[in-house]
């Protein structure tokens, strides 16, 4: 694109990533908006990222992307795909590295509370969806659409695609058909998907009057398992750790990618689950023989926090030029149900059944949820990196969960 009739010249690339600048430079000035002691946080990245996305990129081209690119915007879809893939490998990689040194004594303590709590969201969010098939008249590949966009999973929404070919195997074009309504629908439903879980982990302490040091202090009661090597010296590969963080990431995707059989389709921890596995592993042990795997602190924080935004700028801006041409209320409705349902049901059964302190619970619920981006407002809120431990406790569970109740609910209702 040509700023100023040709005083200055910005095109292909060097475009997208001013776009990926703007967009951040104005989503935290908007992230920074508080009403009455809540704000939007990162999640402001994301709404600048969905509008820049509706008024600048659009699905069928003619616009500045075609400028650019002389092609269609899902063109720019790939880019902005990369940059999305790229800030959730540097976020849950971090995750894991900080989370690591606790994980595995937190797990022991309340596996089976985190593992319940994510069953029961991913049960009320199926739920929840069949209701809207039967009662609504909802189609059911827009209905699972909605349910993967709803509990931001990826792997859902790629599931519900696999079971899609399954189920019409033979006829190309109804497969293309249904795979497009699952992509329209898990656009739709993202939006609140994300802003919701945010904005619900900052309000319920303030509804509830926790007292956050107490709350702080409770989730940290973990034996931490700390290191009988301490007093060893280990060979660092450079002085941040960025090797060490570049080998667990590669351990990750290599774990990430293989391809489990499960009924019609197949399961794999995708990206996100083998990236934060192994970063758990790697961060539990500390090192490989006497080479050290520690990063460091301030460096795990830096990625977390740029990877959380690089995710948001890459899902916002293909997302909003989708949402604008397929927007319909009563569909955007459905997807708030369905986000609501499981995360509030869940918070009260685990806070008066289950009896999870509070930072453990939300942590278990943005688990439970698959929420990334209200990870990193909830690590804000608490001003604790421990809720991270809970939150990739249940994250596992809730992966292969929503994946088995996407594929049920096309098999059962298609």
């Amino acid at each position: 694109m040509n700023f100023f009739d040709g005083i200055i010249s910005i095109t292909g690339i060097g475009f997208l990533m001013l776009v990926v600048f703007i967009v951040a430079g104005l989503g935290y000035l908007l992230g920074r908006v508080t009403v009455k002691g809540v704000s939007l946080g990162t999640a402001g990245v994301f709404i600048v990222a969905l509008l820049i996305g509706a008024m600048v990129f659009t699905v069928d081209g003619t616009n500045l992307v075609t400028e650019n690119f002389g092609t269609r915007a899902e063109l720019a879809k790939n880019y902005f795909k990369i940059i999305e893939n790229l800030g959730l490998i540097l976020f849950v990689t971090s995750v894991g590295f900080i989370a690591g040194p606790n994980f595995f004594s937190s797990l022991k303590k309340n596996f089976k509370s985190y593992a319940l709590l994510s069953l029961l969201i991913i049960i009320l969010g199926g739920l929840t969806t069949i209701f809207c098939i039967k009662v609504f008249g909802c189609d059911t590949a827009m209905a699972v659409g909605l349910l993967s966009g709803a509990l931001t999973s990826t792997p859902a929404f790629s599931a519900a695609k696999d079971t899609l070919s399954s189920v019409y195997e033979g006829n190309a074009d109804k497969i293309s058909e249904m795979e497009d309504i699952v992509t329209v629908g898990h656009g739709i439903a993202y939006l609140f998907g994300v802003v919701g879980v945010v904005l619900f982990v900052q309000v319920i302490p303030k509804i509830l009057r926790a007292n956050l040091d107490e709350e702080r202090k409770k989730i940290a009661s973990v034996d931490t398992g700390a290191s009988k090597d301490e007093g060893r010296k280990f060979f660092n590969i450079d002085n941040f750790g960025l090797a060490a963080f570049a080998i667990a990431v590669v351990i990750g995707m290599l774990v990430g990618g293989i391809k489990i059989p499960m009924g019609k389709s197949s399961f794999s921890l995708g990206t996100t689950g083998g990236c934060l596995l192994a970063s758990l592993v790697v961060a539990h042990f500390g090192h490989f023989g006497a080479l050290s795997m520690k990063p460091e602190k301030k460096m795990l924080e830096l990625f977390r926090e740029f990877g959380l935004m690089a995710f948001l700028i890459g899902a916002g801006i293909p997302g909003g030029a989708s949402f604008v041409k397929y927007f319909k209320p009563e569909l955007f409705l459905y997807g708030v149900i369905m986000t609501l349902v499981p995360m509030i049901v869940g918070f009260f059964i685990a806070k008066y059944i289950i009896k999870l302190p509070l930072f453990n619970n939300l942590g278990g619920i943005t688990g439970g949820m698959t929420s990334t981006p209200a990870l990193g407002t909830l690590i804000n809120v608490a001003k604790t990196d421990d809720v991270a431990s809970a939150y990739a406790a249940a994250y596992p569970i809730a992966l292969i969960s929503i994946v088995l109740v996407s594929q049920f609910i096309i098999t059962k209702f298609s």
